[in-house]
């Protein structure tokens, strides 16, 4: 009993300091004065929003924003605080919270964030604790923790838990803690440990509510302008595409976009705008406590010392030169500029003071580097197209739709807003290619709106009927795009391919090489069938492939990266076809040093042997002959000469065999005139070898020359 009253007793006071947390205070109550309302609010492409606060105040005050730990580490990181009636910002402050690993190193016992049942025996070790267990109790100081196993029926492995304790008077008394023992912690001091861990681990999955109060110090009425980026849901597109049953006007476009409120206060007539664009953002934990790792360094031992002696002192060096003053202020800042032309920053007043967190600023900014990317500035070449709901501008790279009315958004909420209505030009037409198989309904709309079309989804009406819906990309403002919503079950389209090789249709020779140019050819034939009443508009995607060439009769309504699109009426319950030729040149490089008789009879088979290109490649394969010839006298001179060498060889291993022998000096007199005779045919053969070299280069400059000389472009 007494541990499920310990139990119920820890319950009630945790619930009860839960609830004083939770519940409103005095301070709370004035936190409505305290608050900065947003006024203006710019969201991104990229998860991110730029938000503009202000208020009036009156004297000293402090004003308060909630974030979430995320939202805080973004806007500490872009923060802008101005005070603009004379008055200085005193400082900026927020609740730290330590990670939950950094707080539970705070107490005594050594638990974890994740600490199982031993682990928090294990960190009980040598405290005084008491135990019950049936009839059986004690009251010790806790000195082991064990894991028992034991077999129990069938012989299956039973684990349990023994604690050991050491009693007041020495006794070692040893307990199992069943379901029904119990343990408790006999130390008042350690048992406030045990709660304020249980109150740690509670904390962690608490609300994240992170408080920014801004401190503004000044006299009379005045006001507090602030700005920040805060991490936000993307906002997303959403169109309505109405088409009237006659067509008599242009299809009516309706733009939405679904924004959502999750900054932790409501938006109460706030300037909205949204950016089709990503400016560079990245998250950084700023605002959590950053500890680093220390090293541990050993404490110095003792030394016994020696007597010594120690050299002279150096020469005192000469003074250094003064430092260099810096430059205080910021020359050349330029004022940022809201919207309504009030200047909100500049210069820092009194040329100087440095800049951080609690010192006083003269109209100047408490943090940040300048106003944050969804600013006003002035856009002198900005394009402005006027719609129903939304004023639409480009700047740079990005595309704005700034609503004209100001909305109204609790926080924890979703809106859908309207930005964009207006009259557009679209065609209703069928789309085919050979990726998607199945004919498909579309519009090839021309955006006419003035504005720009964020990327996003989109549904059409028909006749006051939902027709079908489907996705677009953006479209700038007088472009062009197919977007599909339905199938066409009444088309059906069948393809037909041809492919050959056709003869060579250029011949370019110059400097030394020939450029025969060939095509592949293929012709496919595209036929439609149409099943319906009515006639059908359809747009065939041919796939645009490189290198390959329509012919020169073929002109596509229009050719994207990937695909030529041709435009083929087909009349009610008839077919017609859409034939597309496409030509495909190969290049093939003949160095004419290497011609051969094959591209002779080659050029000459396919009939494009002109007179000047056969002149041409007579020259060449003439002065190739001659260089030939020569070449094959080289290799005859050169057999001789290495014949001549091997009995040479020969020769002289007979005349050592002789050595000694009766017949040694006539035969030696017979080989060494043999040997006489055959070294002068070697030098006449070197001579000749030499000459033909020579007359070789003279013919092989001949035939640069001739290749050099000739220069033919011809086509066929």
């Amino acid at each position: 009993m007494r541990k499920n009253t310990l139990v119920v007793v820890v319950a009630v006071l945790s619930l009860a300091a839960v609830a004083k947390a939770q519940s409103p205070s005095a301070g709370d109550a004035s936190d409505a004065a305290g608050k900065l309302p947003v006024k203006r609010v710019v969201l991104y492409k990229n998860g991110v929003g730029y938000f503009e606060h202000s208020t009036q105040v009156r004297g000293n005050q402090d004003l308060n924003i909630d974030f979430t730990s995320g939202q805080l580490d973004d806007a500490l990181k872009s923060l802008t605080v101005v005070d603009l009636g004379g008055g200085h910002i005193q400082g900026v402050r927020f609740n730290s919270v330590a990670p939950l690993s950094e707080r539970l190193k705070t107490l005594r016992l050594p638990l974890a964030e994740n600490t199982s049942r031993r682990d928090f025996l294990n960190a009980l070790r040598g405290t005084r604790v008491e135990v019950h267990s049936g009839s059986a109790s004690a009251v010790g100081k806790l000195l082991s923790v064990e894991t028992i196993k034991t077999f129990g029926e069938k012989d299956q492995e039973v684990q349990t838990t023994e604690v050991t304790l050491v009693t007041d008077d020495g006794d070692m008394r040893s307990f199992t803690l069943t379901p029904g023992a119990s343990l408790r912690v006999a130390d008042r001091e350690l048992s406030d440990e045990v709660n304020r861990y249980l109150n740690l681990i509670g904390s962690a999955k608490a609300v994240d509510l992170r408080r920014l109060t801004i401190s503004a110090a000044g006299t009379g009425e005045r006001e507090i302008f602030v700005s920040y980026i805060s991490e936000v849901p993307v906002w997303k597109s959403t169109y309505r595409i109405l088409i009237d049953k006659d067509h008599a006007q242009n299809p009516l476009l309706q733009g939405w976009a679904v924004v959502d409120n999750t900054i932790g206060e409501d938006w109460n007539d706030v300037q909205l705008s949204l950016v089709a664009g990503a400016p560079q953002s990245f998250v950084q934990n700023i605002s959590q406590p950053m500890y680093v790792q220390r090293p541990t360094v050993p404490l110095p031992e003792a030394e016994i010392l020696t007597p010594e002696t120690h050299e002279a002192a150096m020469m005192k060096l000469a003074p250094p030169p003064p430092p260099m003053q810096e430059t205080m202020g910021m020359a050349g800042a330029q004022p940022m500029v809201r919207s309504n032309g009030m200047v909100i920053g500049g210069p820092m007043a009194g040329g100087g003071g440095g800049g951080g967190v609690g010192r006083g600023f003269g109209g100047g900014f408490l943090a940040g580097s300048g106003p944050g990317p969804g600013a006003p500035q002035p856009m002198s070449e900005a394009v402005e197209a006027e719609t129903a709901t939304a004023v639409a501008k480009t700047a740079g790279d990005y595309f704005e739709y700034n609503l004209k009315e100001n909305v109204t958004i609790g926080k924890n909420q979703s809106a859908l807003v309207p930005i964009l209505q207006a009259r557009v030009e679209a065609e209703k037409v069928t789309l085919w290619n050979e990726d998607s198989d199945t004919p498909r309904r579309a519009l090839w709309l021309n955006n006419t709106s003035g504005t720009e079309l964020d990327a996003g989804s989109f549904d059409i009406l028909d006749d006051n009927t939902f027709a079908g819906e489907g996705m677009l990309d953006s479209i700038r403002p007088g472009e062009k795009r197919l977007i599909s919503y339905a199938a066409d079950s009444a088309i059906q389209v069948k393809t037909r391919t041809e492919s050959s090789e056709r003869p060579i249709t250029h011949v370019v020779i110059a400097k030394g090489l020939m450029t025969v140019t060939r095509e592949d050819y293929e012709l496919k034939t595209y036929t439609v069938s149409n099943s319906d009443t009515a006639a059908r508009d359809v747009i065939i995607e041919h796939p645009a492939r490189d290198g390959w060439n329509l012919a020169k009769d073929l002109k596509p309504e229009e050719t994207s990266a990937s695909f030529h699109r041709f435009r083929l009426k087909v009349e009610p319950k008839t077919s017609a076809e859409l034939a597309v030729e496409e030509f495909h040149p190969r290049e093939f490089d003949v160095q004419l040093t290497n011609l051969d008789t094959s591209w002779i009879d080659l050029l000459t088979q396919e009939k494009r042997m002109t007179p000047a290109i056969s002149q041409a490649l007579k020259r060449v394969l003439d002065q190739k002959g001659v260089i030939t010839g020569i070449d094959t006298q080289i290799r005859s001179r050169r057999q001789d000469a290495d014949s001549i060498t091997t009995d040479q060889g020969r020769i002289r291993e007979n005349m050592k065999a002789l050595k000694g022998s009766p017949e040694e000096r006539a035969l030696v007199q017979r080989y060494t005139q043999q040997l006489n005779s055959q070294e002068d045919r070697l030098a006449a053969l070197h001579t000749q070898i030499a000459d033909l070299q020579a007359r070789r280069q003279k013919e092989s400059d001949q035939l640069d020359k001739i290749l050099e000389e000739i220069a033919l472009d011809e086509k066929f």
